[in-house]
């Protein structure tokens, strides 16, 4: 009531002094104007105003009071009256006392109300609230200076709410939430926080958070042994997700994007050359045929978000082992989906890692067509109209021993019509290509045996050790372990492994006495007379795609004894060039120029091992 009486009397007083100034224009237009000491009519109206005000104190202090209380309510979500709220503010302002008398207090009172507020709202409500919150309260004020307040009052009053609300929160918001809002990808409350804390120059604190989520996050996917079969698959999908928050919530912030890569290379690293063999193993998985479901263009996007994940591992060489390793399988077994597809991940590979890794696979498939070539001109040339070649169709593979992955030596025992076959083309090739060695390596080697069983005859599709343990069954029809064993000399582990995919496996050619899961010494093996299947031919080497125990120990062990040759050569090359160097100036060059990791202490034993062998010396007056 108070309030609309004192606007009131305001607006009287300028309907007054407007008729007043229409009466004696005349003497502000001559006589005021050409005496600068004197005012206008209109200024000595409001002089006066301002005067009884200030004799009247409680009158203005009471206005004052009054224009804070409705602005405290309409902040509380009252409706208040904002007309008369802007015709007392425009009074202040045309008195000319509008800083001092009203805009003072007024940011006193709201340091306070946002001071509790930003206090109690934080401990009730969730971040991702309260920080809409604070949006919805920076809208609001900026409202009410565009409704009622001075324009200069926006600035420092927008400031108090940064100060109360985000500054004095930045740490509390950040813990409480920030890892919340990550987790469950709350998009929109991340942009919110970006936008809001740029105001307040928090964007480092929220990088730095970003980075210590991306390396919690992603350490506890490489880490966790027993999910090694989905740490791609989930590695792919936190790096998606971490790019859509940059780009939607971080607006595409270089820095966080620096942050980003440098936190993903820091924690795949930490579980040491494991992702780089999973990586090969997940692109093995989707390049062998049978992998359905997926288009060419969503396997060349897969292809593409692997790559960048490749690009954050520092062990290449394990990948280059384990892909190189799949990849030998895919082409000698016929497993590979598709060549393009091949091809384009050598491309990608070649992009990332230059023509060191791309050269070795590119050779892998020029192998593979040059042996087709061989093999045409093999069968039309005389040898394979030899006697001794019988009715088999022999196919064999030439390949270039740089390019392949190193096989254990084959020690098993051929039968004779196998191994003459293997002299008829070993005859053949040496005289088109003299002075080259031809080694077998029968490892990957696959054939079609044609079996007669009681209930039909069918073709099985079965590697050559699997071969080798068939062929034994056409002069018996049961046979004990130690008798196959000692008649193949396939290594053990091997053996039992063959014996169990032709005995216990999905397709049971064997039996086996007596039943049980594990093969021992003294089993006994039966041919399966009663066996029946729907399929003429029918595919049990598929044991030759899985990887074994054995098999992935020898290719760890073959990374490492590659990397001993690269430190040598690495310290000697440093050596040469320096003559002489400190024990910590060499392994600081070293750690800079070695492209996988490396702990001291293994450095420390090629050193030791160079000076054993007189490479290098140690400095007798520096010891």
């Amino acid at each position: 009531m108070f309030l609309t009486l004192m606007a009131q009397v305001w607006e009287f007083h300028c309907e007054q002094m407007l008729t007043i100034k229409l009466i004696f224009g005349y003497l502000d237009r001559t006589y005021v104007i050409s005496n600068t000491n004197l005012r206008s009519i209109w200024d000595m109206g409001l002089d006066l105003f301002g005067k009884y005000m200030q004799q009247f104190g409680e009158v203005q202090q009471k206005t004052v009071e009054g224009l804070l209380l409705l602005i405290e309510k309409e902040r509380d979500g009252d409706t208040v009256d904002r007309l008369l709220i802007q015709k007392l503010v425009r009074m202040f302002l045309a008195l000319q006392n509008y800083k001092e008398t009203f805009e003072a207090p007024f940011m006193e009172r709201s340091r306070a109300y946002y001071a509790k507020e930003g206090q109690g709202l934080l401990h009730k409500l969730q971040v991702g609230w309260y920080l809409a919150h604070v949006e919805k309260r920076l809208s609001e004020e900026n409202d009410r200076v565009l409704h009622y307040l001075d324009a200069g009052t926006r600035r420092p009053l927008i400031a108090v709410l940064e100060e109360y609300l985000l500054q004095e929160h930045v740490c509390t918001i950040l813990e409480k939430g920030f890892d919340f809002l990550m987790s469950q990808n709350m998009i929109d409350d991340l942009a919110r926080m970006y936008r809001l804390f740029g105001l307040v120059a928090a964007h480092d604190q929220l990088r730095t958070n970003f980075q210590t989520f991306i390396k919690k996050t992603g350490l506890a996917i490489v880490m966790d042994e027993e999910k090694d079969s989905t740490m791609v698959t989930d590695l792919l999908a936190f790096k998606a997700k971490l790019d859509q928050i940059w780009e939607k919530a971080f607006a595409k912030n270089d820095t966080f994007a620096y942050s980003l890569r440098d936190s993903f290379e820091s924690f795949i690293n930490q579980r040491h050359n494991k992702p780089a063999e999973l990586i090969a193993k997940f692109l093995d998985g989707k390049l062998r045929s049978g992998h359905k479901g997926e288009t060419e263009e969503e396997i060349e996007d897969l292809m593409d978000r692997v790559m960048v994940i490749f690009r954050f591992v520092s062990s290449k060489d394990v990948f280059e082992a384990f892909y190189k390793k799949d990849l030998a399988k895919r082409l000698l077994l016929g497993k590979s989906a598709s060549s393009d597809q091949e091809k384009n991940v050598i491309s990608k590979l070649k992009a990332e890692c230059g023509t060191q890794l791309s050269g070795k696979l590119e050779g892998m498939f020029k192998d593979i067509d040059l042996s087709r070539d061989i093999m045409n001109s093999f069968r039309q040339s005389k040898d394979s109209r030899d006697p001794r070649m019988g009715d088999v169709d022999l196919n064999v593979f030439v390949l270039t021993t740089g390019y392949w992955p190193t096989y254990q030596p084959c020690n098993a025992h051929l039968p004779l019509e196998l191994s003459q076959h293997q002299e008829v083309f070993k005859s053949f090739y040496l005289s088109k290509h003299q002075g080259r060695r031809l080694l077998w390596q029968s490892s990957l080697a696959h054939c079609i045996v044609k079996a007669n069983f009681p209930n039909g005859k069918k073709e099985l599709s079965v590697s050559l050790y699997q071969t080798l343990v068939l062929l034994l069954f056409n002069d018996a029809d049961e046979l004990n372990y130690r008798f196959i064993k000692e008649h193949t000399n396939i290594e053990e582990a091997e053996l039992k492994r063959i014996l169990q995919s032709l005995a216990l496996g999905q397709v049971r050619v064997l039996k086996k006495r007596p039943k049980g899961k594990e093969i021992e010494d003294g089993d006994h093996f039966a041919f399966a007379a009663d066996f029946t299947h729907r399929l003429l031919r029918i595919k049990i080497n598929q044991i030759q795609m899985n990887e074994t125990p054995e098999e992935n120990k020898f290719c760890n062990e073959k990374i490492f004894a590659d990397r001993q040759y690269q430190i040598d050569a690495a310290i000697v090359r440093i050596m040469k060039a320096r003559k002489s160097l400190t024990h910590s100036g060499l392994l600081q060059e070293l750690f800079a120029i070695l492209k996988f990791p490396v702990q001291a202490v293994d450095l420390k034993k090629r050193m030791e091992s160079l000076i054993e062998r007189e490479y290098m010396a140690r400095d007798e007056e520096n010891t």
